[in-house]
């Protein structure tokens, strides 16, 4: 089968790129198309792809800057040009890669993460003000306000473009429940839940003990909320240990008070030995889907968890279901967050560590890999014309969306 391969962009190894290392593997003479791409930062099977790449590549830097020339990624999504003979094209997008033009009458499934979060739900939390607590905010007020202004007009244009190209996809998949009602709120097109892989042969339980510690492991940008539990461990006297990095580093670093330690960027096995040892991982922010609490699940590890978006497909609430597999709080304020805590202490015999391995194993890297291939065979054969397998035809139901190029 022909395939192209379309990704935003190749800078690390993140769920994303997880999901995308699963096609590689299977289709290893597809082409790929990406925005950009800084060799080494992935999986061996997607550095042993032929990488076609756009004119975003040739900047000086790009890699590391990339954020900041958003209001050109339309222009170089435009810009890759897919082979005319294709039997299937594939994208797996949270920005623009489902916007690269697919020849017609060539079926494009996207693999969507979320519609763009910084044109749609999240700008706030993407683009903060810059005034709060800026002791001249009064003269600098009338320029920020510009800017803002500015930005949100960007933002509107980006929006437009985005809903646009949701017509030159014929089939979406959405990576969660969460995800598949944006789907539908921001495109207006149907989607079927197909949920990312988890890495249940790596993220194992090991005959350690829990020790008194709670554990975040997160990317630290401010949609994510690390903040939260550093201020309800400051004030519940928990320890805490934060793995991870970015731009919030050192504003987090300045919140933590004695009990808390930022630990920085750790290597995949520090991350499960921390997971195996943690009485708890904190996860805040509220995620399409969020991987990490499957991860610290399929190490026998408890999940606090904010109980909105894709925490509530993964994570099963012991104070609501009985035995379960950690604890949920409804607001995003540090106050629940110590009393999730709170919750989580006083009830340690109905949290289930056999459950929540058992709850892990549910999102395994070969489900993922079979649904996938499923669907994907199945849409090729009715664009095709030829008979759709009967374990195959109910991925094609009635919520899927037409088989067609649209517009």
């Amino acid at each position: 089968m022909r395939v192209a391969l379309i990704h935003d962009w190749l800078v690390s190894l993140r769920g994303g790129e997880k999901c995308l290392d699963v096609l590689c593997r299977e289709f290893p003479d597809a082409r790929l198309f990406t925005l950009l791409h800084r060799r080494g930062s992935t999986t061996p099977a997607i550095e042993r792809m032929r990488i076609s790449t756009s004119f975003l590549q040739r900047v000086p830097g790009i890699a590391r800057w990339y954020r900041h020339f958003l209001p050109m990624m339309p222009a170089a999504a435009r810009s890759l040009a897919l082979p005319d003979e294709l039997d299937l094209a594939v994208s797996f997008s949270h920005a623009v890669a489902k916007g690269v033009p697919v020849p017609p009458g060539v079926p494009h499934v996207c693999y969507c993460f979320t519609p763009m979060r910084y044109a749609w739900q999240m700008r706030g939390q993407y683009f903060p003000s810059g005034e709060e607590g800026s002791p001249a905010r009064w003269l600098t007020r009338p320029f920020h306000a510009g800017v803002n202004v500015a930005r949100n007009a960007l933002l509107d244009r980006v929006r437009e473009w985005d809903r646009r190209t949701s017509a030159n996809v014929t089939n979406f998949i959405a990576i969660s429940q969460t995800v598949r009602q944006r789907i539908r709120e921001c495109y207006g097109r149907a989607s079927e839940v197909i949920y990312p892989p988890v890495d249940v042969d790596f993220y194992t339980p090991a005959d350690v003990r829990r020790e008194d510690f709670y554990l975040c492991v997160s990317a630290l940008v401010p949609y994510k909320r690390i903040e939260l539990a550093i201020e309800a461990c400051n004030r519940a006297g928990r320890r805490l240990v934060v793995i991870g990095a970015g731009p919030q580093s050192q504003r987090l670093a300045a919140l933590a008070g004695p009990t808390v330690q930022l630990m920085g960027w750790q290597s995949d096995e520090q991350i499960r030995d921390h997971l195996r040892r943690a009485r708890a991982l904190i996860f805040p922010g509220c995620e399409d889907f969020g991987i990490v609490p499957l991860e610290a699940q399929g190490c026998g590890c408890p999940v606090i968890a904010y109980g909105q978006g894709g925490a509530t497909e993964t994570v099963i609430d012991a104070l609501r279901s009985g035995d379960g597999t950690g604890v949920l709080f409804d607001r995003q304020q540090p106050e629940a967050v110590c009393d999730a805590i709170d919750r989580f202490e006083r009830n340690p015999d109905r949290i289930s560590p056999e459950l929540a391995r058992r709850q892990a194993e549910r999102f395994s890297t070969e489900r993922f890999r079979r649904e996938l291939m499923n669907y994907l065979q199945a849409v090729v054969a009715e664009r095709s014309g030829r008979s759709i397998s009967p374990a195959l035809r109910p991925i094609l139901g009635p919520d899927s969306a037409p088989l067609r190029r649209a517009g």
